[in-house]
């Protein structure tokens, strides 16, 4: 068996690749991200759909071009996310802004000119709202509002739960009436509605979020004709991980919408706004094993890339299904189908930081867990599969002076193209200043 992982990755292209651009490298798949797109894209629905990417999973720009051309729009998370977007070639009328920035002097002046220019802006604040009011009266621009719930998601992990009363995103509920007041007075109207309870959620949690904010919709917002229910939606990278059943979520909100008509006259438009699930599984990165060392508790392989490309496993201590293939393209393990595989040994596999916490795997509680694995040689390769999501994107590159690596895609014909250079040493440094004290 040579392929391995949701996108059928053939062994013998790990060292092909690894001899063009080197090690460590992010590794993408078209195809995967247009099936995910069109998948979502499919998703039961009452009377209409719109599916926005969140552009905070991977914001390289031939990933953004990729999903843009299959129809998806865009969810940006900071002015420079929709600044970035506008450079790769995507027009502001296709993007949404949802911010925890208050944006004043040029950077309000740059939001300004970006909603002129098409761009929709998701409240998240009464501070927000109040700077915004007479920009929106005078333009007569409609606003999107998020909704804080007060109500938790579900999640893995509460660094990724943005609902609960221990997160700070959007207006909260207790604070709708106060913001809609001050907009009925000064004629503007909320055309959409937004929550996002987290990521990776429990399903039932994500049906519980669209009655509950179907309701709040009827009851503050009738002027709204779009209702966002976010994203979140769960993703399996590991063997025996449920994913998120997109047709039976699609199914339940459909019902939900078809009711509130019933019941109110109003037909919405249901938007949601996936990353995770459009490009996770789409993502790997190859690393080259560089050492191996032995304790009186464990041995440890040593990679060429750690927390500085993934930094999940230390933030949230999630998991990542691990392939080693030898330097002639020989699949020696996997953990991607889930089967047990004789003569497996235990290692903890670690990148080149400085910090103990720089593993592939992690306990609850910081400790290296180790992988079954068929023992490789120095100069074979680990592959960490479910990377296309929140790896580069997030992670603390240069940390140690290490130089971001470069990323690759195989494109739909089974090319594989370079998307982006690796840093070159130069670029550590080119910001700093040569100050003399």
């Amino acid at each position: 068996m040579t392929h391995f992982g949701p996108t059928g990755l053939v062994a013998t292209l790990i060292p092909k690749i690894a001899q063009q651009w080197g090690t460590p490298v992010y590794l993408h798949d078209q195809e995967y991200i247009e099936k995910s797109c069109e998948q979502l894209l499919n998703m039961p629905n009452a009377y209409g759909l719109h599916v926005r990417y969140a552009m905070k999973a991977n914001s390289d720009r031939t990933v953004l071009r990729v999903v843009t051309s299959k129809g998806l729009d865009l969810d940006c998370s900071s002015l420079d996310e929709a600044a970035r977007a506008h450079a790769a070639g995507i027009p502001y009328s296709r993007m949404m802004l949802t911010t925890q920035e208050v944006p004043i002097g040029e950077e309000r002046a740059e939001l300004e000119e970006m909603i002129k220019a098409g761009l929709r802006y998701n409240v998240c604040s009464m501070l927000q709202y109040q700077l915004i009011a007479d920009f929106a009266q005078k333009n007569r621009i409609d606003l999107s509002m998020r909704v804080h719930p007060g109500a938790a998601g579900g999640g893995e992990s509460t660094t990724r739960d943005t609902g609960s009363e221990y997160s700070c995103f959007g207006v909260h509920l207790n604070d709708v009436p106060r913001v809609k007041a001050l907009a009925d007075q000064q004629g503007i109207r909320f055309t959409q509605v937004h929550v996002h309870i987290g990521s990776g959620g429990d399903p039932e949690k994500w049906r519980e979020n669209i009655d509950r904010e179907l309701g709040f919709v009827k009851t503050y917002f009738p002027d709204a004709v779009t209702v966002s229910f976010g994203g979140g939606l769960k993703v399996a990278r590991m063997p025996g991980e449920k994913q998120a059943d997109i047709a039976a979520l699609g199914a339940y909100a459909k019902q939900r919408i078809e009711g509130f008509k019933e019941a109110t006259g109003r037909e919405l438009q249901m938007e949601i706004e996936p990353g995770t699930f459009v490009v996770a599984n789409s993502g790997h990165i190859i690393t080259r094993i560089i050492d191996k060392k032995l304790t009186n508790e464990m041995n440890f392989l040593i990679v060429d890339g750690g927390m500085e490309l993934l930094t999940r496993p230390l933030l949230y201590g999630s998991e990542h299904p691990i392939a080693i293939v030898r330097q002639d393209g020989t699949l020696l393990s996997s953990e991607y189908d889930g089967k047990p595989t004789t003569g497996l040994k235990s290692f903890g596999i670690v990148g080149r930081c400085c910090e103990s916490g720089d593993s592939v795997r992690l306990d609850g509680d910081g400790n290296i867990v180790p992988v079954l694995i068929v023992e490789p040689e120095i100069g074979d390769f680990v592959v960490i599969g479910g990377t296309g999501a929140y790896s580069e994107s997030m992670s603390p590159e240069n940390y140690n002076s290490h130089r971001k690596p470069g990323a690759v895609m195989k494109t739909r014909s089974g090319e594989l193209v370079q998307i982006r250079k690796k840093q070159v040493r130069e670029q550590l440094t080119q910001n700093e200043l040569d100050v003399q004290l």
